[in-house]
């Protein structure tokens, strides 16, 4: 328990004979020993001094596992594994606002620890190899591991988790400004022990969220030419498994495993990052990286569009086994994607105009003529999980409803939230006019077939990046226009889009809020008052609600698991009786195709499906390539053959014809 203080003592000081020396070690070892226990016996009661964390009851795996249950552990090292991208990259830096980062940057930094894909949330030693809680909740300390080491071989130490808490808290996105809210003050206890006070002591889940910090090398960022603010393609110094080998901005960014990783061995990464290279290949457009998947260009897509899964595969490799679809199921909860309303719009600010306008999205008639009926329709910001509100509120999440009454809509209390419905014919004419009913309320008139008020007709633009949203939109646009809304269309390429988004410059997008197991502080970013008007933050609606904000804390400060789960149904039901969003559609599982010899860990019996999709547990099979490359070597062959025998046919067919025209030429001149 104590070798992190005895490793820290000066030794290389010491002098004399080899014996005198082992003896003097030995001896302040001893003292060291004897001195820290008294000194912090009372700060370290055994009880609190853990291996892990977990948000609510116990950790999955005991202190002394040998690896993820859900891993291989003997999966093979090697190979390459290539994946597309879809827009543009300028930053290697994924951590501020300025410029688009590059994909797969989060295999470049290590965290004080990590969660396991098999539970809700529980983190396990990464850098720190232990931690200790304070029995109040009023603090945490980490202690790292002495193995700790970014890629140039330079220790991490306290003062470099110091560093990048501060650094993250005042330059990098507004989001860790939220984020790290309760957290008051980091100060180095030595150098390997980093201690982390609390702001308030009724957020369980502060001494989670500070342990999923990555740690940068301060020494390389205080460098005047390495300007963490700046978003270029600087190469950064890190100390996970995977360095950057090569970047060309809007092209491709290689990644390479890191062969003397410090921390290869640990439990938490047995059977993981097993890949020699990472690499992503950017496209511009969607299609085109599909078109490229399927001429083999690249290992593994992760599909995202209904009627390509149903469509688009229809090819000889899929045909033959050596491109594989799988659908892999999926625990998570699925969250919430929809059409977000700006309420920093005055048009958006009346919640029965924002009721009435989602009369025009008909999910039905999409899900029947575009998505081969594969989805189901999203009704809670928690879905597919424990946490989706239904009903009409009781017991205890009624209780904490029942003081924001007056600032919630009387039928929260009294009715189901519930989405409009048709038959997927394609004829919403009653459901539009009962859309122009709740414009009325809102004062809105329909002269000359469009919507006025005052003078001023009702127009809107929906902002978009993603051509595959256009033809979700067009039949919401056309439906929208039948009720005498003028709606535009705007798309946009990533860079435009990100800025825009980033400075609320919108009427409406299409966004997705993925969801946790166990929500909680990130919640403030997506929905608080705090973030509406930050540049930059996840609340996109603008959102500013005291209940909301009620909700949120109840839900961050939540000591139980059923605690949380009221909290959660409580939020739910908040936001969705706010109308903020027009819910789309969501798939609890994850379609997956992969060229042979791109392998995984499958689920044992028994073994439920897993909170996350983890690429980073995938493999290259050795046997399965030499049989690939010895089957592409005979289709090669064969193929060689093939076209050795069409030109000897040609050559043999142009020698006979042109001897039959020698010999008529000749024929003629006698």
């Amino acid at each position: 328990m104590y070798r992190f203080y005895i490793n820290q003592l000066p030794m290389d000081v010491m002098a004399g004979s080899m014996i005198t020396t082992r003896f003097l070690r030995l001896l302040t070892s001893l003292l060291f020993f004897t001195a820290s226990t008294a000194l912090f016996a009372d700060r370290l009661p055994t009880e609190l001094r853990q291996a892990s964390l977990s948000l609510h009851g116990e950790s999955k795996y005991p202190a002394n596992f040998k690896h993820f249950d859900y891993v291989n552990p003997d999966a093979p090292k090697g190979g390459t594994l290539q994946q597309a991208s879809v827009g543009t990259f300028d930053s290697l830096n994924a951590y501020i606002e300025k410029g688009t980062s590059a994909a797969g940057l989060d295999l470049l930094y290590d965290t004080l620890m990590v969660n396991s894909a098999d539970e809700p949330f529980s983190m396990y030693p990464l850098i720190a190899q232990l931690a200790e809680p304070a029995e109040d909740n009023s603090e945490i300390t980490f202690h790292l591991n002495p193995k700790a080491r970014f890629h140039d071989g330079s220790p991490i130490t306290a003062q470099d988790v110091v560093f990048t808490f501060n650094i993250l808290r005042n330059k990098a996105s507004p989001f860790y400004r939220t984020y790290y809210k309760d957290i008051k003050t980091v100060e180095a206890l030595s150098k390997l022990s980093v201690r982390f006070i609390f702001t308030r002591n009724d957020n369980p889940e502060l001494p989670l969220i500070i342990s999923q910090l990555p740690v940068f090398p301060e020494h390389f960022w205080q460098k005047p030419e390495n300007d963490f603010e700046a978003g270029n393609m600087t190469f950064p110094l890190a100390n996970g498994p995977y360095r950057v080998l090569s970047a060309e901005s809007g092209r491709e960014v290689v990644y390479e495993r890191v062969k003397d990783y410090w921390a290869k061995d640990l439990p938490v990464n047995k059977g993981r990052h097993n890949f020699d290279l990472l690499k992503y290949d950017y496209y511009r457009d969607a299609n085109v990286a599909l078109q490229a998947l399927k001429a083999g260009e690249y290992d593994l897509h992760l599909e995202y569009i209904a009627k390509n899964w149903a469509t688009a595969y229809d090819i000889p490799a899929v045909d033959e086994g050596l491109l594989v679809k799988e659908v892999i199921p999926s625990k998570s909860p699925e969250g919430m994607q929809g059409f977000v309303y700006n309420l920093r719009k005055d048009k958006f600010k009346d919640s029965n105009v924002r009721r009435a306008l989602s009369y025009a999205m008909d999910f039905e008639w999409l899900n029947r003529n575009l998505f081969y009926s594969s989805y189901l329709r999203t009704k809670s910001y928690f879905e597919n999980s424990d946490m989706k509100a239904t009903g009409i509120p009781s017991g205890k999440e009624l209780e904490l409803l029942e003081p924001w009454r007056d600032q919630l809509p009387a039928e929260l209390f009294t009715d189901e939230y519930t989405l409009p419905k048709t038959d997927g014919s394609g004829r919403i004419r009653n459901q539009l006019s009962q859309a122009l009913e709740l414009m009325k309320k809102a004062g809105w008139s329909l002269e000359s077939g469009k919507l006025q008020k005052n003078g001023e007709p009702f127009e809107f633009e929906i902002l978009l990046f993603n051509s595959g949203m256009e033809k979700v939109v067009l039949p919401f646009k056309k439906n929208l226009e039948t009720m005498g809304v003028t709606v535009t269309m705007r798309m946009v390429d990533i860079s435009q889009y990100i800025n825009r988004m980033r400075s609320f410059d919108y009427d409406m997008v299409v966004t997705r809020y993925g969801q946790s197991s166990t929500p909680g502080n990130e919640q403030r970013e997506y929905w608080g008052s705090s973030s509406a008007d930050q540049s930059g933050s996840r609340n996109y609606i603008g959102l500013k609600s005291p209940a909301v904000d009620a909700m949120i804390d109840q839900l961050v400060q939540a000591k139980t698991r059923e605690d949380l789960i009221v909290a959660a149904r409580a939020l739910d039901r908040v936001l969705l009786w706010g109308n903020y969003m027009i819910p789309q559609w969501y798939y609890p599982y994850h379609r997956v195709a992969y060229w042979k010899p791109v392998n995984y860990p499958r689920l044992k019996p028994g073994q439920e499906p897993l909170y996350r999709f983890d690429l980073q547990t995938w493999w290259r099979d050795p046997v399965e390539e030499n049989q690939f490359v010895q089957e592409q070597r005979k289709d090669k062959e064969k193929g060689n053959v093939i076209l050795s025998s069409l030109v000897a046919i040609f050559f043999l067919v142009f020698v006979v014809g042109w001897y039959i025209r020698r010999k008529k030429q000749v024929e003629k001149l006698l």
